[in-house]
């Protein structure tokens, strides 16, 4: 099979989407079936998979201006196509994977990944502007994609049941998480803990973007209703890109980290992630609502008993490992927040049978499984 894949999403700040994109590119490159895989961004193939950058460069700064003018992102939206149509004319005998759910104007056999529903059902969570692009963009991929792939069976019955899309055309394939997501020594995260003022084993964490949808404000509550000495002993430890609509909630993390019980350490970069989760003693994620959840699932790699919340996908990710709740139950969060902090019997159970549950993820299982989709829908040109 030959295979055009899109990279556009492996770009500063590498998100869920952009590690998926990465790591499926790389395990992609590692199959027999696929004959040539070629990279494909803005509006041009490119030599070789693209590095990720820790910092914001033009484009991004560019991306965000477009993102903030309805005039902007129209011109975008009608313009780029176009291009994209271009650069690719020729090449109709390849697959085309758009995995950010878009899909250029192209010829030969199509396939998208949709992450999660969260621009039609979750419009709270982003500008107007940018769901009124994804919105119309979206209605075009569902047109004329031969195949969908979803990162959960959650998403996919949503899918086909939001849109009434033939559900034997939506294909479920699980993400998974690196292999730098493993247990660590307290000699191999002393620098970094050290960084950031912190202690193995003495902090909950929380990592994702900081928008409405990951219900930090409810995190945050649940955790003002613990003992002060229990938030005192481990703060609760914030990390992720500033999202839509985050202000409330970094005005109330402040207020925390005043009171001497969170700290928030901004946007980290790629490699320091894995080290602070292996340095936690409890992961919290009571999520409103999750495509896959790949936080949770770096948790349990990395050996961290997991609260998180019951909502969409999570529970397919977690299973029966980790200690799960309605997500605007404040109440009953804060009293799973006490037990994961301080029940070591369930400690111990959690991170054991999580070590386990991780190992049945893995992005080459991930990239074998795209490359069934690839082939339901290949058709050879004579």
């Amino acid at each position: 099979m030959k295979v055009i894949l899109s990279v556009e999403p492996v770009r500063f700040p590498l998100t869920g989407i952009g590690r998926y994109t990465y790591e499926l590119a790389k395990h992609l490159q590692e199959s027999a079936e696929i004959t040539d895989l070629r990279f494909f961004a803005g509006r041009k193939f490119l030599l070789a998979l693209p590095q990720v950058e820790e910092q914001a460069g033009r484009q991004h700064k560019l991306k965000r201006l477009v993102q903030g003018s309805y005039l902007a992102s129209e011109a975008y939206r009608l313009l780029m196509p176009q291009l994209k149509a271009h650069a690719l004319q020729g090449h109709e005998n390849y697959i085309y994977h758009g995995p950010n759910f878009f899909l250029p104007p192209f010829a030969g056999p199509k396939v998208a990944t949709f992450h999660d529903l969260s621009p039609f059902t979750w419009t709270q969570c982003n500008t107007p502007q940018r769901i009124r692009y994804m919105q119309k963009e979206l209605h075009k991929t569902l047109h004329t994609a031969n195949a969908l792939i979803t990162d959960s069976e959650y998403t996919r019955k949503e899918l086909a049941n939001y849109f009434s899309w033939p559900i034997e055309k939506i294909h479920a394939v699980p993400l998974a998480c690196g292999e730098e997501f493993h247990p660590r020594s307290a000699e191999e995260l002393e620098p970094l803990l050290q960084q950031y003022g912190l202690k193995m084993g003495a902090y909950t964490l929380f990592v994702g973007t900081i928008e409405p949808r990951k219900n930090i404000l409810a995190l945050l509550d649940a955790y003002a209703m613990l003992p002060l000495i229990i938030r005192q002993r481990w703060p609760l430890v914030l990390t992720g890109y500033q999202g839509w609509r985050s202000e409330v909630i970094h005005e109330r993390l402040r207020k925390a980290e005043g009171e001497g019980w969170a700290k928030y350490l901004g946007f980290l970069p790629a490699e320091q992630l894995p080290l602070l989760f292996a340095g936690a003693r409890l992961f919290a994620f009571p999520s409103l609502y999750e495509g896959f959840g790949l936080p949770v699932l770096e948790a349990m790699a990395s050996g961290i008993p997991v609260v998180c919340s019951d909502s969409s996908s999570l529970p397919e990710v977690v299973g029966d490992v980790a200690l799960m709740t309605d997500a605007e139950d404040i109440d009953h969060l804060s009293q799973l927040l006490e037990q994961g902090l301080q029940d070591d019997i369930w400690r111990t159970q959690a991170r054991e049978r999580g070590l386990e549950r991780a190992k049945s993820f893995s992005w080459a299982r991930c990239a074998e499984q795209t490359a069934e989709v690839y082939r339901s829908i290949w058709m050879p040109k004579a």
